[in-house]
């Protein structure tokens, strides 16, 4: 059974829905306040670190081809070597090409920085702040600076 995460933007609140089959379109009404949710990606499907906090009221990305671009990277995902990082680079630059996510100039500056063979280590302790409020998927594509408090998730699992 899939279970699907929804935003409810006027209730800054996450739920969770499961389905008893695959249902990419469906769009449920907010338990709380009835507002048409909407979709988000689960945090367990991104690349990279990823929090909560910066949640978008919308998506920049076709979800089809958001989905179809980590599948296809997937199995390549599962094959890099750990001690490359120039791999983990070159697959983030897949993933941007395939999906059209515009990196922030502190993301740019870090994959240039690890291409160029600097610890990836060193490079988040030099550019952790930076790198921490930078939003690819926001909607203006830069990092939005408009930022909501962090979103209250619903611990109930509701039925789609």
């Amino acid at each position: 059974m899939p279970i699907y995460e929804f935003y409810c933007e006027p209730c800054n609140t996450i739920f969770s829905f499961f389905t008893r089959s695959i249902n990419t379109t469906a769009a449920p009404a907010c338990p709380h306040c009835s507002a048409k949710l909407k979709r988000r990606m689960s945090l367990f499907a991104c690349i990279g670190k990823a929090d909560e906090k910066d949640i978008s009221s919308e998506m920049p990305l076709d979800e089809a081809k958001l989905t179809a671009a980590m599948g296809r990277l997937a199995a390549e995902a599962e094959n890099i070597n750990e001690e490359d990082p120039r791999q983990a680079v070159n697959l983030m630059r897949k993933f941007t090409e395939m999906t059209g996510v515009k990196l922030g100039d502190g993301m740019q500056e870090a994959l240039l920085r690890m291409e160029a063979g600097e610890d990836p280590d060193s490079i988040e302790a030099d550019m952790g702040d930076v790198l921490e409020h930078e939003d690819p998927f926001a909607p203006d594509n830069r990092g939005a600076s408009h930022r909501r408090t962090t979103p209250r998730r619903d611990e109930t699992l509701y039925e789609l």
